[in-house]
């Protein structure tokens, strides 16, 4: 980031090229399983870093800063809807995750969980993705969407139950809660 505040080109491309991926799948999951909007909120964000790089603080972990940036964004794009619907649609469950190989057989068992997470309330689906899918503390948790560890704690508990019930509709075994 203190090469990109230099105009440093190469510099961006490769903070873009780490993360585009993770803030795609993020923003995908976030805002009802669309692409298009998806891409836009990727390139209003990297507009953001390239407009003000100053707004990063080095003191704070960049992994941490770029997710709070997404989950803002995600926050104020909700407030702009009076109502949410979330669209569900067909998907590879590899199409945004080149880091794992998935098994055949168990393709249609992720494709029911991702359905079953795209059902859920905004806050359910956020929490589940930032501790299972980006592998955030629950502490980095608290700092991302300014709140305490105790009230993540909660959150991840009736977001898990909440996964179970939607999960238990399509008979899956699960153990979430």
């Amino acid at each position: 980031m203190q090469n990109i505040c230099l105009g440093d080109q190469p510099s961006f491309n490769e903070l873009y090229r780490r993360y585009k991926n993770r803030l795609f799948y993020y923003f995908y999951r976030m805002l009802g399983s669309c692409e298009e909007l998806s891409n836009d909120f990727l390139q209003d964000l990297f507009f953001k870093i390239i407009d003000k790089p100053e707004m990063y603080n080095p003191s704070y972990p960049f992994k941490k800063w770029i997710f709070s940036v997404a989950h803002n964004m995600c926050k104020n794009e909700y407030r702009k809807r009076e109502v949410r619907k979330v669209m569900l649609q067909e998907e590879n469950p590899d199409r945004y995750n080149d880091e794992h190989i998935v098994p055949k057989d168990s393709a249609k068992v992720i494709s029911l969980a991702f359905e079953a997470i795209d059902q859920l309330k905004p806050k359910s689906k956020e929490i589940l993705l930032l501790k299972y899918r980006e592998n955030f503390s629950l502490k980095e948790i608290a700092e991302i969407l300014e709140l305490n560890e105790g009230t993540i704690k909660s959150r991840l508990h009736y977001a898990r139950i909440e996964l179970s019930k939607a999960l238990s509709k399509h008979k899956i075994n699960n153990k979430l809660a």
